[in-house]
């Protein structure tokens, strides 16, 4: 078998590689099409945040929001805050988030927050993040608590929990993917004097979200409680003098307040698939002072 002489092979490399059929092919070779991003982790998923107008409900919204969630916005009384939270959310992801006013302690609200998720984005509702809450501002002891007071807060803290998650477990997505988390708070484990129907109230979200859990058996549908500690929000602030936010801010381990970024992602890791293992639990965020 014969030879090729090697500075024959070399000379006809380099005039390959100076054709002009081997320049045009490499100018016209194209990189690689970068990866499709893989869809955000709540995308299609139809939600309704209660008391979403300012606080820890606002931060969870907007968390939610980044995942890709669409959803009613529930308020009480603030117009103004639930549409400009809409405004903000809707710049950035057009038309996936809906203001609703109603009173949750209200037997037909639960229903309407429903009705207006479903007719606003033709599906069924997958999560409810149950946060709207009242704390009597003058902290008083249970000794002196009025009647009319105790009444009041477990009318918006207890009733409102119990309607809207009655009317969750019957109307969410069965299947898979469904979701139920309520906002209940660190002061059920530590008891500080002052909170006493808001405590108990939030005890009540506790136990009801628990049984709920096990009730829920078979739907695919998870049940669980976030209990924030002292976060720094309106709610926390009213009726309170600076030493005494600076008495719970001093709480924690972290010497500082909670934020509502503390909390919103808590919030949002239980609305995930790569939740679905936890049920039933109240997860305590409070930077350890219980």
């Amino acid at each position: 078998m014969s030879t090729v002489p090697v500075h024959m092979v070399t000379e006809a490399a380099a005039a390959a590689v100076d054709s002009p059929s081997s320049s045009v092919s490499h100018r016209m070779a194209s990189p690689p099409l970068p990866s499709p991003l893989p869809p955000l982790p709540l995308a299609g998923r139809v939600a309704i945040v209660t008391g979403a107008s300012r606080g820890i409900g606002r931060g969870i919204a907007l968390h939610l929001s980044s995942l890709g969630a669409r959803f009613v916005l529930n308020y009480s009384t603030n117009s103004a805050l639930a549409d400009q939270l809409a405004a903000e959310i809707n710049a950035s992801s057009p038309n996936s988030a809906v203001p609703v006013q109603a009173d949750v302690s209200d037997p037909s609200a639960a229903k309407a927050l429903f009705d207006a998720a479903e007719a606003s984005f033709g599906s069924p509702v997958h999560i409810l993040v149950h946060n709207a809450a009242i704390v009597d501002p003058n902290y008083p002891s249970l000794a002196a608590t009025p009647l009319a007071d105790f009444d009041r807060v477990f009318a918006v803290n207890a009733r409102g929990a119990f309607l809207c998650l009655r009317e969750a477990a019957n109307r969410i997505a069965r299947g898979g993917g469904g979701r139920i988390v309520a906002l209940s708070s660190s002061l059920v484990g530590s008891l500080m004097p002052g909170y006493g129907a808001y405590t108990a109230s939030k005890a009540a979200v506790e136990a009801m979200v628990r049984t709920m859990a096990k009730e829920l058996r078979g739907t695919g549908i998870t049940a669980n409680c976030v209990a924030p500690g002292a976060v720094a929000t309106d709610m926390l602030f009213a009726g309170k003098s600076e030493e005494a936010v600076r008495i719970e801010a001093e709480l924690p381990p972290f010497g500082r307040l909670g934020e509502t970024r503390d909390i919103a992602p808590v919030v949002g890791f239980l609305c995930r698939d790569e939740a679905e293992w936890v049920n039933g639990q109240v997860i305590r965020a409070n930077g350890g002072y219980v």
